[in-house]
């Protein structure tokens, strides 16, 4: 866990939009596939850094919201990076079970093709909202 020095110096290093809120992807440790992304406000974010469960802020809820704490599906955090720009965030997972609230592995299971979407989903939907 970092100390409490290092989460303000990369606090300090983020740069929020207007509503407070940074964009955060997901990356599975194992193997890299990307998948998701969603947002984190400097609450989110400072839990995630302290119990090493990734954590976002819902927008639509207006909440945090700490993945897999109601689909079991959870985002334990290996590593966290910055971009260059400051206003990304990628968060290195272990994904357990789907990162998607449809019940695919990845958010990004919907490959454009040249007339239409392909829906290759890769799990079968759990029946559990963005938990």
């Amino acid at each position: 866990m970092p100390t409490d020095a290092a989460i303000e110096a990369l606090l300090s290093a983020v740069k929020f939009d207007g509503n407070g809120l940074v964009p955060a992807i997901a990356q599975a440790r194992e193997g890299g596939e990307v998948l998701m992304m969603a947002w984190m406000n400097r609450d989110s974010l400072i839990e995630t850094l302290k119990t090493g469960r990734v954590t976002y802020w819902s927008r639509s809820r207006q909440s945090l919201w700490r993945k897999g704490d109601t689909s079991g599906h959870v985002q334990v955090l290996h590593e966290l990076r910055v971009d260059c720009d400051g206003d990304t965030l990628l968060a290195i997972v272990d994904q357990t079970g789907a990162a998607c609230h449809t019940g695919a592995r990845t958010c990004f299971y919907r490959k454009v093709g040249e007339t239409a979407l392909d829906e290759a989903a890769t799990f079968q939907p759990c029946g559990h909202d963005h938990g």
